[in-house]
């Protein structure tokens, strides 16, 4: 692998930069100028044998190889200064680059809890609750159609899970008088129900 190294200075000029070897084209050409110019180089050279690399290291998954070729292109273009110009190529950095990016993305998935595909989610048993909320709705706003003293009385038995006794005790009136109200405040129930289309 090329290691990356410091780049060659002029005395009294500061560093300078030398037109790498990968980046294409005759000798006695003029020094590369622009990171722009840098980029397409990389791009131009490495990209096909990058991402066939790639490919190979993701098991064919052409958007993760995509995702990893791009990472490794920012990569060198943030390490241009200082990439090793005397190499002949820049393809073993580049793919020991993609390597560790790859190992260091499957570190992350490991990492995480299992994703579930569509396809379990679709076979998932659901209880569907709808019915019972519509009900529950149809229910109340017949109840509200009722005369106060039907729905004080279905509330304190059935609805409050009581005795006719107790109910009485909580009403304050005698058990007798409890059983016939519920009797005909459930007869009311049925009928306002019935006139909305649900049944008891």
């Amino acid at each position: 692998m090329a290691i990356p190294a410091p780049g060659q200075e002029t005395p009294g000029r500061g560093p300078q930069r030398r037109r790498p070897r990968w980046a294409g084209g005759a000798r006695g050409r003029a020094a590369v100028s622009t990171d722009d110019r840098v980029v397409a180089d990389l791009y131009r050279q490495y990209w096909s044998p990058l991402m066939a690399f790639v490919l190979r290291l993701t098991a064919g998954d052409r958007q993760q190889a995509e995702d990893i070729v791009q990472e490794t292109m920012l990569r060198a273009w943030r390490q241009g200064g200082k990439l090793d110009h005397s190499a002949a190529s820049l393809m073993p950095w580049l793919a020991t680059v993609a390597r560790r990016i790859v190992i260091d993305e499957q570190r992350k998935k490991d990492a995480r809890p299992a994703e579930t595909g569509d396809d379990k989610l679709e076979r998932a048993s659901v209880t569907d609750l709808t019915d019972d909320v519509l009900r529950s709705v149809i229910v109340t706003d017949a109840l509200r159609a009722l005369s106060s003293s039907h729905r004080e009385v279905l509330n304190a038995t059935i609805l409050s899970d009581r005795t006719v006794n107790e109910a009485a005790e909580v009403l304050g009136i005698p058990a007798g008088t409890v059983k016939s109200r519920v009797y005909y405040a459930l007869r009311a129930l049925r009928l306002v129900l019935a006139e909305r289309g649900v049944t008891l």
